[in-house]
């Protein structure tokens, strides 16, 4: 029967965002709501960054049809947090709003999951040999987890399909481990976001009808962010039937895609004395786009790599957690530093023209002065 319900909260999630992503749409076009293309962006057209509206609309009214909130009372605050977070995405979609600001609402939206929800990182499973922390130390870490997932899918949506397609390996990932375990309240949460986030890649394919924005990518990262949290409390519990001491490698695994991205590049613009917000170029996707790859190429490329860290990581365990986390890390900000470092330069390239044509134009423009003087020069004479 949980099967079953999954699979109809999926279906509904996906009918409601799929029929409402269309009146969206009408509706930017009529109030022209456009992301209008400038020189950092990578579209040329107007297209509106009200997706994740769609998303949202799916994905929220499939969960409260599914989730009985008797039995997963947590759950009142999460939709508390999420409506925080869409909103303060949906303002920066209609009037752009300052890093700090966004920063403020993503840590009001952070501590009602951990305070109220009660959602926090409350152990490092085994990494560094770490079990139990102190609780101060568990409220920074948790603090910090969410803030940053929330970030990674933010920045990481940047072509088109990019953010929805990882979005969506990671809730398929982590909802099918909730599924097989019998936690079935977070399973309808992964999935039900996974519906609508199907729902909107139909629309976001390149080239893109439609955008995510703000309001769908700060939404994705909170609630894969609440995905992570849970999958590293559960997995390491004795009591159910598939136990993974190795769950914070595995956790981040799923998400280390947008999640290193987002270190390696706030790391780097810290490190140049830029805010971490600073808009730049160096993003992962940028890099493979400056190599010919085209949005679908990279989409690919990127999400795929993803599948095979994941199995990576998971074939590796065995070596325990620290070391499996490790492995993982300097895999993938090996792999793209060699990246970065290997990227093709940008040629500054002056177009000269033919000497006959320069010689014409410099004729033309004496002949002008020419003309100019003897005007000049007759306006003085009847002057006199």
């Amino acid at each position: 029967m949980q099967d079953l319900d999954v699979f109809l909260t999926a279906s509904v999630a996906f009918i409601i965002s799929f029929l409402a992503i269309p009146v969206v749409l009408k509706i930017a076009d009529r109030k022209k709501l456009y992301d209008v293309p400038d020189e950092r962006k990578l579209h040329t057209h107007h297209v509106s960054s009200l997706g994740g509206v769609g998303v949202f609309v799916g994905f929220v009214f499939a969960l409260l049809l599914a989730v009985q909130g008797t039995i997963y009372p947590e759950f009142q605050y999460f939709f508390a947090a999420i409506l925080v977070t869409f909103f303060l995405g949906l303002k920066d979609d209609l009037v752009a709003l300052s890093a700090s600001k966004k920063f403020v609402g993503q840590i009001l939206a952070a501590s009602i999951i951990i305070h109220l929800g009660g959602l926090r990182l409350d152990s490092m499973h085994g990494v560094l040999g770490l079990t139990e922390i102190p609780e101060a130390f568990s409220l920074a870490l948790s603090y910090l987890t969410i803030i940053f997932i929330i970030n990674s899918y933010n920045l990481i949506d940047g072509i088109d399909g990019l953010a929805g397609s990882l979005g969506l390996l990671a809730t398929l990932v982590f909802g099918t481990y909730f599924l097989i375990i019998g936690d079935g309240g977070y399973a309808l949460l992964a999935f039900a976001l996974a519906g609508s986030l199907v729902a909107f890649l139909i629309f976001n394919h390149h080239p893109a009808k439609i955008f995510m924005g703000d309001c769908g990518s700060l939404v994705l990262g909170l609630v894969c962010s609440i995905l992570a949290i849970r999958f590293i409390n559960i997995a390491n519990a004795p009591n159910i039937n598939i136990v993974l001491p190795e769950a914070v490698p595995l956790a981040m695994a799923v998400i280390i895609i947008p999640l290193s991205d987002t270190i390696r590049v706030f790391a780097t613009r810290i490190l140049n004395g830029k805010s971490p917000f600073s808009p730049d170029r160096t993003h992962i996707h940028h890099l493979l786009l400056d190599r010919g790859l085209g949005h679908a190429a990279v989409t690919f490329t990127l999400v795929s790599a993803n599948v095979v860290l994941i199995s990576l990581t998971y074939t590796f365990r065995f070596m325990g957690p620290t070391w499996t986390l490790v492995g993982l890390l300097t895999l993938v900000f090996g792999s793209v530093g060699a990246l970065y470092l290997t990227r093709p330069r940008r040629r500054l390239v002056v177009a000269k023209k033919p000497l006959a044509e320069t010689a014409e134009l410099q004729t033309r423009t004496s002949k002008v002065l020419n003309i100019a003087s003897s005007l000049k020069d007759k306006l003085k004479i009847d002057q006199n």
